[in-house]
């Protein structure tokens, strides 16, 4: 209880900490890559886009480590992509209404092709805490400052949760599945307010709720 109470007290730090820095240093935490106005809305369409059809159709084959960090590091990746005919295929998503592709320099390719750890060295594989720790920025603890693809941030204590939020709904994977459910959650804000379990609530009286984290490469 006392190693839970003192990892979210310095999450909390953290989070006052991001929120106390001036702009230099701010900028200097978070990865060196920003995607201009445009880039950014084209990625948060297709981050939703990938998101939403993985609670359509189930997970994709493409889609390993299937956990709650797992499903936005996968988002990412195929957002990313080019998305040809045979992705399309692949990705059952023929007859849908495509956002545009996001045009993205080799430089800003290459530097977006892995995280940053906490520790600072760049890696395919981060968890939940490094994925807001060293590749996010955080916006505060009100709902009404997220957009598409923005996460919410929750400290269990031994466990760290993202969930992602899609416009009108929240989306997330509980890091478990079975051979009758995949894992892959929607739900919307008025339910999650008032969850039974007060912990999963998005509010600020919440200490378990960290706030809303925006990918740092994003433009503001």
């Amino acid at each position: 209880l006392n190693n839970s109470m003192h990892r979210r007290q310095a999450l909390v730090a953290l989070a006052l900490g991001v929120l106390a820095m001036p702009a230099r240093a701010l900028k200097q935490a978070m990865p060196e890559v920003l995607l201009d106005a445009e880039q950014s809305r084209r990625l948060r369409a297709w981050i939703t886009l990938i998101v939403a059809a993985q609670l359509r159709a189930g997970p994709s084959p493409r889609w390993q480590h299937r956990d709650c960090a797992g499903l936005v590091r996968f988002a990412v990746r195929e957002a990313l992509r080019r998305h040809d005919a045979a992705w399309v295929r692949a990705n059952g998503l023929q007859g849908v209404a495509l956002p545009p592709e996001v045009a993205l320099s080799s430089t800003q390719r290459a530097a977006l092709r892995d995280w940053v750890d906490i520790d600072g060295q760049r890696q395919a594989y981060v968890g939940a805490l490094a994925l807001v720790q060293a590749n996010c920025r955080l916006l505060g603890k009100q709902l009404t400052q997220a957009e598409a693809g923005d996460l919410l941030f929750f400290d269990q204590g031994d466990d760290q949760h993202l969930m992602v939020w899609m416009g009108s709904y929240i989306a997330y994977h509980t890091g478990t599945e079975t051979a009758s459910d995949n894992g892959l959650r929607a739900v919307a804000p008025r339910r999650l307010m008032n969850w039974e379990d007060t912990r999963w609530r998005p509010v600020p009286e919440n200490s378990n709720f960290i706030g809303i984290y925006r990918l740092a490469f994003w433009s503001p």
